[in-house]
């Protein structure tokens, strides 16, 4: 079905960020070290068959699929309101302190009738300091006070780049490292940008490539002692040199959709990269060489664990996360691409305290044992229904709290052992 081949362009959500180690909190999409693992402990191991207690549910925050970021005794999200895209303030208890317009919302081409239900937001709000930062679905890039939901400074991304409209709109959750906010616009005139995150001032603009955007985030990782920004456009694995934007290094990787949505993954020097639509997955050794640059090597590629838009997490040598062709949740060997277990079904997922959290589409949550040995089921409960659509956006825990989402509701579950 034609809906089925643009849902990863959602979640990005998307949602991808690194930001300075003070702050507190859950900050952006996947969380502060972009990894999506959460430090939280004293959780419970199971659930009554209802679920956890639910706390509180907050059904204004516009219809979308982007997720939570924490921060400040504050949670973030955006949404689609008569559309058009706002950033959301909530506080701890669920109650609205502001919300901010954040330009119009994406909507289906006429060519897309298949799209229509799925308007919406994308990516997830990102924290720094006293701001919080919202790339939108049509490249309008802002930055907001925390307190009050002022203004600070927005860009026109699609203009001043060059950039064509994306497809699906933007997806990408930005990432902040420093005093630099980077994200890819993909336009003429710059496909990753570097601005400086106080004024919105651009730094540099590296226009080397060419190809679509890929829908993911950006992450900030260190290889063979340099500092770099890996991404994936919709035709490759990307890395950037941070404080001047030339490309340090490239390897083709994509899909017959041209459309990749999850962020990579960097551990001991190796970048994990995989693609819904049959993509599949592949593990690569960037090296730096004698001159300086570098070469990469694909140590291995695999057919299983094409993520759609869910994400992968990484934890103790394992890779879990669900396929997209491949069909069903996966446990795979980091530096082998083995398969270690495969159950049915789709989803995005979170961990917590020797536990990961499986959403499927369809509104399961599903409390598994992060084990390489099977799909170790504890517990699961279905979710209410807070909208339209499927039930894309990521799971978060954090501070003894489940945040879930659904269209154009927000639900917090108690899930503290104590």
């Amino acid at each position: 079905m034609y809906y089925l081949r643009f849902l990863l362009v959602f979640i990005l959500n998307v949602p991808v960020v690194a930001l300075a180690a003070d702050n507190a909190g859950w900050p952006c999409f996947h969380g502060t070290r972009r990894d999506n693992l959460s430090a939280e402990t004293g959780l419970l191991q199971s659930w009554p068959d209802e679920g956890p207690k639910l706390l509180w549910t907050n059904s204004d925050i516009g219809h979308g699929y982007s997720t939570v970021a924490i921060a400040g005794g504050r949670i973030f999200t955006a949404g689609m309101i008569k559309k058009q895209t706002y950033v959301t303030a909530l506080d701890m208890k669920g109650r609205k302190l502001w919300q901010s317009l954040n330009g119009q919302s994406w909507e289906a081409s006429a060519r897309q009738s298949w799209a229509v239900p799925y308007a919406g937001s994308r990516g997830t709000p990102t924290v720094d300091g006293e701001t919080v930062y919202h790339f939108s679905e049509l490249g309008r890039l802002a930055a907001f006070d925390i307190e009050t939901g002022k203004e600070r400074w927005n860009l026109e991304l699609l203009k001043t780049f060059e950039a064509e409209r994306p497809e699906y709109g933007y997806s990408e959750s930005v990432l902040i490292h420093g005093d630099k906010l980077f994200c890819c616009p993909a336009g003429a005139r710059g496909y990753m940008v570097a601005f400086d995150k106080n004024t919105g001032r651009t730094l540099w603009a590296n226009t080397e490539i060419k190809d679509a955007v890929g829908n993911c985030s950006a992450v900030m990782a260190s290889i063979d002692g340099v500092e770099q920004v890996i991404t994936l456009s919709a035709n490759r694995v990307l890395s950037f040199e941070p404080d001047k934007g030339h490309l340090l290094w490239q390897f083709e990787f994509g899909n017959k959709r041209e459309n990749s949505c999850t962020d990579v993954i960097v551990s001991d020097g190796l970048v994990y990269a995989t693609t819904g639509y049959g993509g599949g997955c592949i593990l690569l050794r960037p090296k730096r060489k004698d001159d300086g640059k570098f070469s990469v090597e694909q140590v291995w590629k695999s057919d299983l664990l094409d993520n759609h838009h869910g994400g992968v997490v990484l934890l103790d040598g394992n890779l879990y996360g669900a396929g997209h062709e491949s069909r069903g949740w996966f446990c795979l060997d980091f530096m082998t691409g083995k398969k270690l277990w495969q159950s049915p079904g789709k989803g995005s997922l979170t961990y917590a305290d020797g536990r990961l959290y499986c959403l499927d589409e369809k509104g399961t949550l599903s409390l598994i044992l992060a084990t390489n040995g099977k799909w170790d089921q504890v517990s699961s409960f279905r979710m209410p229904r807070g909208g339209k659509g499927l039930y894309w956006p990521h799971p978060v825990v954090y501070d003894g709290r489940l945040y879930l989402r659904h269209s154009e509701q927000l639900f917090a579950y108690d899930v503290r052992s104590d």
